[in-house]
């Protein structure tokens, strides 16, 4: 059982605390012969996949690996230039490596804010009267839960499809936000959380229920 990961969101829309639990590592390594079938896109902190996928290497993906050398940036770790040699025919066949990016801040802040109005257009499009609002997002990979407490601050997890225990568990995190940041004098319900004691107490939770399938009340 896997738990990917775990969002806080304000009543505002705001990302006010995230926890990348057990986030899968994504690399697919392919020998490629000239030219290249895959468009890349050339910058000078990354290079990645522009346009065209293959065998599992997508759009987005950045280029990692160079013959089995790593790519820092836009060079390799020898100092080579990358373009250099991907643009040379005199280097195929060429081993090169891809792996999923990791989301940046900015990119959670993003869809936190977008997450907002989709759950208020799921209340108002309910056909039942006082409705809740987006509890379970479900995709082929992974599903997202949501818990949204009186005061509108909302709890979500990502999981495995498979995972159990998630409702028990979104109110196990809610308890733990109540004890170790509530309780906190200068916390506001806007402020990001910062709190040792909430952060240690959540990634215990998580391990538990990774291992047992679920969370104790």
């Amino acid at each position: 059982m896997v738990i990917y990961g775990v969002y806080i969101v304000n009543k505002s829309g705001g990302l006010i605390f995230n926890l990348d639990h057990n986030l899968p590592k994504i690399e697919t390594e392919k020998t490629f012969s000239y030219p290249l079938d895959i468009n890349l896109e050339y910058e000078p902190k990354r290079i990645s996949v522009a346009f065209g996928q293959r065998d599992g290497i997508n759009v987005g993906h950045h280029l990692v690996g160079v013959n089995g050398i790593q790519v820092n940036g836009a060079v390799l770790e020898d100092g080579r230039d990358v373009r250099e040699i991907i643009e040379s025919k005199d280097s195929y066949p060429l081993s090169l490596k891809f792996s999923r990016p990791k989301m940046t801040t900015n990119e959670k802040i993003f869809l936190a804010s977008m997450f907002y109005p989709l759950f208020a257009i799921a209340s108002q499009l309910s056909p039942e009267p006082k409705s809740s609002g987006i509890e379970v997002l479900e995709a082929d990979t992974f599903r997202l839960h949501c818990f949204q407490t009186l005061t509108g601050v909302k709890f979500m997890i990502f999981a495995e499809n498979n995972q159990p225990g998630i409702d028990v568990l979104l109110r196990r995190i809610y308890e733990l936000y109540a004890d170790y940041v509530l309780k906190n004098p200068f916390y506001s319900l806007e402020m990001p959380i910062r709190c040792e004691l909430f952060d240690t107490n959540l990634q215990t939770l998580l391990d538990q229920v990774e291992k047992g399938g679920v969370a104790s009340i």
